[in-house]
């Protein structure tokens, strides 16, 4: 990807400003974030009608919050009046309507305008028209998705596809039956890195046999730096030894009745881009989604879904949910590591990535792609 002559078994990185400018993050934010598919709250989190979330995509903060008939909804956070915010808190829950704190006009919970000061003497205010500016939702596997482009592209083809194409077919998902799990334990990391570091950084495990001793132990395959994500339908194997994916090898919690044997005592991660990983074990699943803040910063939300039974009984969970969380741990020091080297001159040209991690040069195409730029030709320039 640049003009520099590499050896053979290695291909070039994206230069490190890719990392650090804040004209790319902000074409990010609108070819990217704002353009596809975002995975935004699990649908659980909005239990009954009023109850919100508001959540930062690209530019826009968005209101996500489940209407009178049960539909879930999403709005762009502004008041139609003179712009303020709606609502500032990350969650909570109303009766029935949202209203602004500025100058009290209230929207119901489908957005549409209902009442305003002196209101009735603006006859020709169109209460639909000026109402909430509506995003587009989509639920999958218990989450909710909102896409702020206009005409928003395929779900299908940008998000299920993803998933379809990494497992091999729609069902090798369904038999997780990830939409009626339960959320056993959520953890929000505020990371000060990059997002395409953390994505990048889950794509490959040439780092798994040197910072991830727990997971390395629990499957083996990953000591030899291989990444599981580059064949299709693979599933990483526990070791002879390893009853459960829990952090000392230990058994685990009940496993998923749509389970088969093919999908037993295996691992299987997956990326939806932009901002979601999925990691599938025979128990428990978990999911992690992003929310890229500025150039170096990123919130990671992750979330470990259990059966519901399991988390009604209060088994202890806490073996289960220790291994993954030293995992995003080690990963994200990891990528704190590498986010102040992207402004040194040493990787003002970029990396390398060695021949295990060469499918990480299909994401950067891709990330290119988006920006409709490439190294050299005006990366540093608003788009």
């Amino acid at each position: 990807m640049t003009a520099r002559s590499l050896p053979p078994s290695v291909i070039a990185t994206l230069p490190g400003g890719y990392y650090t400018d804040e004209n790319i993050f902000a074409s990010e934010q609108a070819r990217v974030f704002e353009k596809m598919w975002f995975c935004v709250a699990r649908a659980s989190d909005l239990g009954k009608p009023g109850a919100f979330r508001t959540v930062q995509v690209g530019r826009e903060s968005v209101l996500v919050t489940r209407a009178r008939d049960g539909s879930i909804r999403a709005f762009l956070n502004v008041c139609r009046h003179r712009g303020a915010r709606i609502r500032t808190e990350e969650s909570g829950e109303v009766k029935r309507s949202f209203q602004c704190p500025y100058h009290a006009w209230t929207y119901d919970l489908e957005g549409k305008l209902i009442a305003a000061p002196n209101l009735t003497k603006m006859p020709d205010i169109d209460r639909v028209e000026y109402g909430l500016i509506n995003v587009h939702v989509r639920e999958w596997i218990g989450y909710v998705w909102v896409c702020l482009a206009d005409e928003p592209p395929s779900f299908e083809a940008d998000v299920i596809a993803e998933a379809t194409h990494r497992l091999g077919d729609e069902r090798s998902i369904e038999n997780y039956d990830i939409a009626n799990l339960r959320v056993g334990r959520r953890i929000v990391y505020d990371v000060k890195a990059n997002w395409k570091l953390i994505v990048e950084n889950f794509m490959e495990c040439y780092h798994c046999a040197t910072i991830h001793p727990e997971l390395t132990e629990v499957l083996p395959e990953f000591a030899d730096g291989y990444a599981a994500q580059s064949f299709v339908g693979h599933g990483a194997e526990f070791g002879e030894e390893i009853r459960g994916f829990t952090v000392d090898g230990s058994e685990g919690v009940d496993r998923i009745p749509g389970i088969g044997e093919d999908q037993d005592r295996r691992y299987y991660a997956i990326t939806i881009k932009p901002q979601v990983f999925v990691n599938l074990v025979p128990d428990h699943v978990i999911l992690h989604r992003m929310f890229p803040l500025a150039a170096d910063r990123t919130i990671v939300e992750c979330d470990w879904l259990f059966l519901g039974d399991v988390v009604d009984s209060g088994r202890d969970l806490d073996p289960s949910v220790e291994l993954f969380h030293r995992v995003n741990v080690q990963d994200f020091e990891a990528c704190e590591r590498c986010q102040p080297a992207m402004n040194s001159r040493a990787y003002a040209q970029g990396g390398v990535l060695v021949p295990s991690e060469h499918h990480i040069g299909a994401f950067h195409d891709w990330v290119l792609d988006r920006l409709g730029t490439r190294p050299g030709q005006g990366a540093g320039e608003r788009l």
